[in-house]
């Protein structure tokens, strides 16, 4: 389907063919016309299907159709600074021809920053996105321009649930007035999901996309072992073969840290990224890595939805993620737009049964790498049996080579 189908504003479609959309993604064409006829949505689809453009393309379109009366018009509200700034610099190249202003708000940076935020809420920006605890501490100060609104989008709010953000997001929206549309997009929908949902949204059309498998250029293993055993083979695999970009995912901040340290102990070229990081910091190791004069970036799930750079040789799961939909975010790092890419997995025992769990998502077992014969014994992948329980070299549950 062609944006023009949709009967958006000319000045709008000058920015979509400036940006170089050709036809829309499934999630656009099922929920941008109900956007546009005034219908809340609840959204089930993930990054990389096009959702940004499917909340963007209409909430443009509908300011674009009214009066600018000074106040905000629409506010959306994401879980991390990353996607903040991402939203936004997609709303500029979508609404460069149109004069619609926005502004993305989050935590972490210097006093000129809040007070710059300050001033785009006072006097009313078209379009305000940013992250619940930023967006509280405006509101709670009096001034934000909010009281004509009237769009409100949450973004990946399953992922701010998970991240214990239920009465931040209900907070907000008590500030808001009552007659407004809301869109919100999940990638997952839990029973809690649900619960929210029934009390922001009115008469929702749901849209719903599958969650996508790994794109085919993606080569995956995995790598049964013990914890003491990941470091060893973590610069094992670095060390195997030269790579200009590589991302290694934790699970833990601290995980990261101990990660990063042992590697920048080594020699390699790395950095650590995740919320403990001052906003001006993580931008700077961001750049760095952009622009490859870093080659390694240990990073929590902060990032798996939140950075879009080509051409990254390997992702590493150092931990196994929590579910089947943070994997697919995560090795679908690499491989992005005609490139190829590998993604590796580190399994433990405990969580062996959390990666069945993703191969039953994923349709089919990833294959099982051999974990090199100097780093000794591995335990067996028996994900039915070891759940939680894991071991070190010498527990009963460990194999020999043969």
């Amino acid at each position: 389907m062609k944006f023009e189908d949709f009967g958006l504003d000319a000045r709008l479609l000058e920015g979509i063919n400036a940006i170089g959309y050709q036809e829309a993604t499934p999630i656009q064409e099922k929920a941008i016309p109900p956007i546009l006829s005034g219908k809340d949505i609840i959204g089930s689809a993930q990054t990389g299907t096009g959702k940004t453009a499917a909340f963007l393309l209409p909430i443009i379109d509908l300011i674009l159709r009214s009066e600018h009366d000074g106040n905000i018009r629409a506010l959306i509200v994401v879980p991390t600074r990353e996607l903040a700034v991402q939203i936004d610099q997609q709303m500029e190249g979508l609404s460069y021809f149109t004069g619609i202003s926005s502004i993305a708000v989050f935590g972490g940076s210097d006093g000129s920053s809040f007070t710059r935020e300050k001033t785009a809420l006072t006097t009313g920006a078209d379009v305000v996105i940013g992250t619940p605890g930023r967006l509280i501490a405006h509101l709670n100060l009096g001034y934000v321009k909010s009281n004509q609104l009237r769009y409100l989008i949450l973004d990946e709010a399953d992922r701010m649930l998970d991240m214990g953000f239920h009465d931040d997001l209900m907070k907000i929206v008590s500030h808001l007035p009552e007659g407004r549309q809301n869109l919100l997009f999940s990638a997952t929908m839990p029973p809690k999901m649900r619960t929210m949902a029934d009390k922001i949204l009115k008469d929702p059309v749901e849209v719903k996309i599958a969650v996508s498998k790994p794109a085919e250029r993606i080569f995956q293993a995995a790598f049964v072992l013990y914890d003491t055993q990941k470091i060893p083979l973590v610069t094992h695999l670095l060390q195997a073969k030269k790579l200009q970009s590589v991302i290694i995912f934790c699970s833990t901040k601290q995980s990261a840290k101990d990660l990063n340290r042992e590697l920048q102990r080594l020699e390699f070229s790395s950095e650590d990224i995740h919320s403990d990081l001052e906003q001006t910091e993580r931008e700077n190791v961001l750049r760095e890595f952009k622009n490859r004069t870093l080659g390694i970036l240990v990073a929590t799930d902060i990032l798996s939805r939140g950075i879009d750079v080509e051409d990254i040789d390997l992702v590493i799961n150092y931990d196994v993620p929590n579910d089947g939909e943070d994997y697919i975010h995560r090795i679908g790092r690499t491989a992005r737009a005609a490139s190829r890419g590998v993604a590796f997995t580190l399994i433990n025992e405990k969580d062996q049964a959390n990666f069945l769990q993703i191969e039953e998502l994923l349709g089919e077992p990833v294959k099982k790498a051999k974990v090199p014969v100097h780093l000794g014994e591995v335990p067996q992948y028996n994900p039915k049996k070891n759940r939680g329980k894991g071991r070190r070299p010498g527990g009963k549950r460990s194999t020999r080579r043969k």
